[in-house]
Parts: C-alpha cells; structure tokens; sequence
C-alpha cells in the first residue's frame, strides 16, 4: 500500500523531502501537494558515517516503501556537516540511493534556526546527544561559537550529562540511594561502563544514554545541580557570546533542551535572558518553514 501511493505521486515531479537528522535518529517527510508521509532511519553524521553506510542503511529502510527513480527536492539537515567536504559525504549517500533528485545538503544549525526562528532574527540553540548554538538574522547563520565536540565540549548536551554522572559515580561521590539506583540502572557496574565507553557502541551516543535515568530523578536534588551546572556552562560559554543576547529570544530544539526545559529556563531567568520555543523534534517546524519561504 505504501509503495503504491509513491508509485501514484510518481507521475508527479513536485516532491519534497525533508531530512532532519542528529548523531542517533533521522526524520524524514515525503511532502507533495495532496500527500505527507514520515519515515524514520538512523541518524547520519558524515564525522562517524561514510557514504556506503549511508546508502545501505537507507536502502535498507525505505525498499518497498519509497519509489527511489521519483523526481525531488531533498533539503538534508545534519549534525557534522559544517563543510563542503562532510557535506559531500552525505550528498554522496543520497545520490546513489535518489538518482533523480535534486540535493541540498546544510547544518543543522541552519535546521534548528529555520525550525525555531523562521525568518525572524534570534539565537537558536541544539541540545540532544550533542550540542551547539547559533546566532541567526532571519535568513543566514551569521555567527557560531565553535563546537568541540564530545571529547572537549558539548556543554550542555546528552553526552556532557552524561560525563557528569558517570564521573559522579566512579568518584564516590553520589548520594548512597541515587548510586545504588543507578546501578540497577545500568546492570553491569563499572566494568561495563568502561567496556562500553571504550570497545562498544559510539561513546557519544551511550554516555547520553544516562539522561534517561536523570529524566526519571529529576526531583533529586544531586541530579538537580548537575543539570543546573551543565546547562549554565553551556548558556555561559556559548549562548552569552552573541552579540544581542539580552534582547533576542534563546530558541531550543532537540530532546534534551525539550525534557529538561524547567532548568533552562530557571538558568536563562536568572541572567535576564528571554526563552523562546523548546521543539522536541524540528522536523514538523522545518516542513512548515519550506511549504512558506522555499518555492
């Protein structure tokens, strides 16, 4: 059923489709006049994914229900692709995949602008598994304090949360109940973490696993300071370097930003800086933003 509606639309070449994608997931919409369907893959960053781990996985997940020979417009919005040569890596993938389409591929600081901000000057800021901020004048990304990533910054994100609460641990210094809860959480100890953190999956990505397990003690007041202390570092090294901070609203997206959003906005209230928008997921901003200001 679902190839033959892409089968029909087929005879159509007015096609959009709008990627959003972080380190974990990626959001697709397939949009025509009469038609939007949403699909989901793994998230694809060209800093941990080449072009035929792009290709295959897409292969993989969309076979059976998307026409790959339909003609499109595809806006890709990503994590890691801050030049020309990540950019490609991702264009690459695609191209193999929609040999058809147009491609367009961006950062996906100029996603969270676009979802957040529209065409209105601000500053946009991701907090998921990683984090990075942007200061927008209603059409163009015009300054960026720089990222460094997992391994030397991300305040603020899944992954320096984390980091916290898993050095918290190892240190000795949690609170006796919070620490034997979160060894239940993590069912393997110590050991495991570091066997994890060091052989396993992408360490960015299981770090920001531990978020859920603050998300489920949000109340307890060790976690409290911890998120209070991330995020402030994060306001403070990034968001306060803006020129026109203190006027312009502070916009949010991504999971983290969405779940934790009591604490930003008590940090941001105490600098006298204004909130905006938190949007768990931009996608639906971001076909909103394309259906009003992209032809």
């Amino acid at each position: 059923k679902f190839y033959t509606t892409f089968a029909r639309l087929n005879k159509r070449i007015a096609m959009k489709v709008i990627v959003d994608s972080g380190s974990t997931k990626a959001d697709w919409k397939f949009i025509t006049s009469d038609s939007e369907i949403e699909l989901n893959t793994m998230g694809f960053n060209p800093v941990f994914h080449n072009s035929d781990q792009i290709e295959a996985e897409i292969t993989k997940a969309f076979t059976g229900k998307v026409d790959f020979q339909q003609e499109a417009d595809i806006y890709f919005y990503g994590s890691g692709c801050w030049d020309k040569k990540r950019k490609l890596v991702i264009e690459n993938g695609l191209k193999r995949v929609f040999p058809k389409a147009n491609i367009d591929v961006h950062h996906d600081l100029l996603g969270a602008a676009r979802a957040t901000c529209g065409n209105l000057p601000c500053i946009s800021c991701i907090i998921g598994t990683g984090s990075n901020t942007c200061l927008y004048d209603g059409k163009d990304v015009i300054d960026n304090v720089t990222n460094l990533g997992y391994l030397c910054g991300d305040e603020g994100s899944g992954t320096h949360l984390g980091k916290k609460l898993i050095r918290h641990y190892f240190y000795r210094e949690l609170p006796e109940e919070l620490e034997k809860k979160l060894e239940a959480f993590i069912g393997g100890g110590r050991q495991k973490v570091l066997d994890t953190v060091y052989s396993g999956e992408p360490p960015n990505v299981y770090l920001a696993s531990f978020t859920r397990f603050m998300s489920e003690h949000m109340d307890n007041p060790f976690v409290q300071r911890i998120l209070y202390r991330s995020f402030a570092e994060f306001i403070d090294r990034h968001v306060r370097k803006y020129h026109g901070h203190m006027s312009l609203q502070v916009h949010f997206i991504g999971s983290i930003a969405y779940i934790f959003q009591d604490m930003l906005k008590i940090v941001l209230t105490e600098r006298a800086m204004q909130y905006g928008v938190f949007i768990k997921q931009p996608i639906d901003s971001l076909v909103d933003y394309h259906r009003e200001f992209v032809n």
